[in-house]
Order: C-alpha cells, then structure tokens, then sequence
C-alpha cells in the first residue's frame, strides 16, 4: 500500500476525510471549550467513539461503521424492510377502515344519470 499525500482542503482528491473533519469541527471541537491538550484529546476520543459506534452515516445506509465493519448491513436492511412493510399494511387497512366507515352503503348508489346522489328519505 502506498501513502499519497492529497492537498488539504481539497475536497474532490479526498472527500470522505475532508467530510470527517467538517463534522469533528462543527459537532466536537467547535461546540465546546476545551482548555487544555488533554481535555482535546479527551473530547475528540469521545467523538471519534461515536461517530463510530452510534452515530448513523447515510452514505453506508444510516448505519453505524462499527455495523458496516461487522457485516450486519443486510440483517438490519432486511429487518428495515419488513418494518415498512408492516407499516405499509397497517396503512393500507386503515385507510381501508375510514373509508368503509365515513361512505355509507345508500350513498354508493349511482342514480339513472350515473351520478352518486345521496339518499333522501323525508
């Protein structure tokens, strides 16, 4: 393996760790005042466990990389997919539900036009 040197600041050469460094500066280092190089060490430590271990990255699927590294992607899409497809279902039979309850069965009936036309009873 060959260590190549790209130009800082330069995110087209070297996106992801420009991408790291954004996110270490505007949620570690920025928000908080660190005092001395041992509280640095100590708060950047507790970033970087984390940002790996807990905080979810949408460029690998809003999982953690501690998830990716281990190989569990596919199970925790699988179950992501059959969470949506519960809440699809429960969807659909709800609004099946409402639409059963709210359209009375009278009011269904088409007259001689073909237009649906409330019944009237006086």
């Amino acid at each position: 393996m060959i260590h190549v040197r790209t130009s800082p600041y330069y995110p087209q050469s070297n996106g992801k760790l420009e991408r790291y460094h954004r996110s270490l500066k505007s949620e570690c280092i920025r928000p908080g005042v660190l005092l001395s190089l041992d509280d640095a060490r100590e708060v950047v430590g507790e970033f970087v466990q984390h940002y790996n271990t807990a905080r979810l990255h949408s460029a690998i699927g809003y999982i953690t990389p501690e998830t990716k590294l281990q190989g569990r992607e596919k199970q925790i899409f699988k179950e992501r997919d059959a969470k949506l497809e519960a809440a699809r279902e429960a969807r659909k039979l709800k609004r099946q539900k409402q639409k059963d309850c709210t359209v009375p069965a009278d009011q269904n009936k088409k007259n001689e036009t073909g237009w649906s036309s409330p019944s009237l009873t006086y």
